[in-house]
């Protein structure tokens, strides 16, 4: 039995070269370089010799003829022995300074520490008797930013304070002039 000729011949797999792609690889190295080309190839240059990997007159002959490469596979030539740019370091590890984090809104004001600043200040007005809410609203106002993360301490502790003043200082007032009748 015979069998058609097959197109096949041992040495031929897929992993050999064909000779239109030596042809395109060829064309690669032999394609004209750009300004752009040279000086990407010489920014290489200067990694390498900024992390010492050459000497100054090596360095300097490298770039005299990258300036006069005339193709891109003369430009690969000079900078094959050297990474493709600088070699990361490794990162610095620690705190960021504020400076450098991005600029973030403000959280948001919580509205109960708003009310308590502003009963507490209205102590002084209404005689103590926006205290006890003032007292109220701030602790609830700081219960509720610690859970939330809003803003306002400042204004809830502003209220925490004129409210427990006036309210103590009714107190006391009251006390003493509750002695003062039962005494008399």
């Amino acid at each position: 039995m015979s069998y058609p000729p097959s197109p096949w011949q041992p040495g031929q797999g897929w992993n050999q070269p064909r000779p239109w792609q030596d042809q395109q690889a060829a064309a690669g190295h032999a394609m004209l370089a750009s300004t752009a080309d040279r000086e990407r190839a010489v920014d290489v240059l200067r990694a390498g010799f900024g992390e010492g990997r050459m000497q100054q007159p090596e360095f300097e002959k490298r770039v005299a003829r990258a300036y006069a490469a005339r193709t891109v596979g003369e430009l690969a030539l000079l900078v094959s022995d050297l990474p493709q740019g600088p070699v990361p370091l490794p990162a610095v590890s620690g705190p960021v300074p504020r400076t450098f984090l991005p600029v973030s809104m403000p959280p948001k004001t919580n509205e109960k520490a708003v009310g308590a600043a502003i009963c507490g200040v209205l102590c002084l007005v209404t005689v103590g008797l926006t205290g006890i809410p003032a007292v109220i609203l701030g602790h609830s106002a700081r219960s509720e930013m610690r859970h939330t993360g809003e803003g306002g301490e400042g204004l809830a502790l502003t209220g925490l304070v004129f409210g427990w003043l006036s309210t103590v200082g009714w107190a006391l007032l009251l006390t003493l002039m509750f002695v003062a009748v039962v005494t008399s």
